[in-house]
């Protein structure tokens, strides 16, 4: 089996990190973690060095408990959640799992929703979590 996770270094990514750790570790399941980026010009360094720095932090969650991990750290001037979709489907992903937010609707809204895009558009099933308490 193969998981993806979308990650951002966040609260609630890393509950979605975890989830998928246990996930990965009952079903003897490889992990993807993807870190999506915008790409261009528009990237600063020290964004770049903060990305690379959360995903050796991801692959070192992982490794402490045997679970194969592999990261990857995109910039195709796609959305996170674009992104998410297409790696999904270039690698037969079989489940992602995502961090969710709590947001107002004005703020979906204007801002929209990876997790919600993801839902509607990948062919596999999705695992939204929440932030843990």
């Amino acid at each position: 089996m193969k998981f993806l996770v979308g990650y951002n270094g966040t609260v609630e990514a890393k509950a979605a990190l975890s989830l998928a750790r246990d996930f990965a570790q009952t079903f003897t399941a490889k992990v993807f973690v993807m870190l999506s980026m915008e790409g261009g010009a528009g990237e600063k360094p020290e964004d770049i060095a903060q990305a690379e720095h959360n995903l050796r932090e991801a692959k070192d969650f992982f490794d402490e408990k045997g679970v194969e991990c592999e990261t990857h750290q995109l910039a195709r001037g796609l959305t996170p959640g674009e992104d998410l979709v297409r790696f999904a489907e270039e690698n037969q992903i079989d489940q992602i799992f995502v961090g969710i937010e709590k947001k107002s609707r004005t703020s979906k809204l204007i801002l929209g929703s990876t997790a919600q895009f993801v839902i509607l558009n990948v062919t596999c099933p999705v695992l939204s979590v929440p932030q843990s308490k």
